[in-house]
């Protein structure tokens, strides 16, 4: 039996609002329906919670001294901002940049949306801790933060970010 061969990408010309001649290349499959996608973003918003509060716990149990937590929480933000990228641009977006430039032109789009929803997972991380005083407590307050970033996140990100390719 015959199998005829798939194509695994095709190039993709920006319209309007991107630089003319800029390319990107996605994968041809149609991506997941609406209901794995949202699974499949959950999923990922919550590996990146884990990659996020990990790094602060272990930020903190390195360092102690002054503004340690204020240091935790803006090492974990880094390292679940990475994580996040990584995991949307691949399997969320099916996005591929053309080169290293126009990876990291995306990269600072993802992180000036990201801003806003960083602004929001902060209050209420920093607001439990200021309430409830407890570790286990500022923890919960980041991953309520987190979850409610999360969801504004992915509809900055198909708007203004990942346009053509969501």
């Amino acid at each position: 039996m015959y199998i005829a061969p798939v194509p695994t990408s095709t190039t993709l010309h920006f319209g309007s609002g991107h630089r003319a001649g800029s390319e990107a290349r996605v994968n041809n499959y149609p991506g997941p329906g609406p209901m794995q996608l949202a699974l499949l973003y959950t999923f990922f918003a919550a590996i990146a919670t884990a990659a996020n509060i990990g790094a602060q716990d272990l930020t903190t149990r390195l360092y102690t001294g002054p503004w340690h937590i204020l240091l935790s929480v803006f090492i974990g933000t880094g390292v679940g901002l990475v994580v996040k990228y990584v995991l949307d641009k691949k399997w969320i977006f099916r996005f591929k940049a053309e080169n290293a430039r126009h990876d990291a032109t995306m990269f600072t789009l993802y992180v000036t949306m990201g801003l806003v929803t960083t602004a929001i997972f902060w209050g209420v991380e920093f607001g439990f801790n200021h309430i409830f005083g407890t570790t286990e407590m500022r923890y919960v307050g980041g991953c309520i933060g987190l979850a409610i970033g999360y969801v504004i996140k992915y509809r900055l990100d198909k708007r203004y970010v990942f346009r053509t390719f969501a």
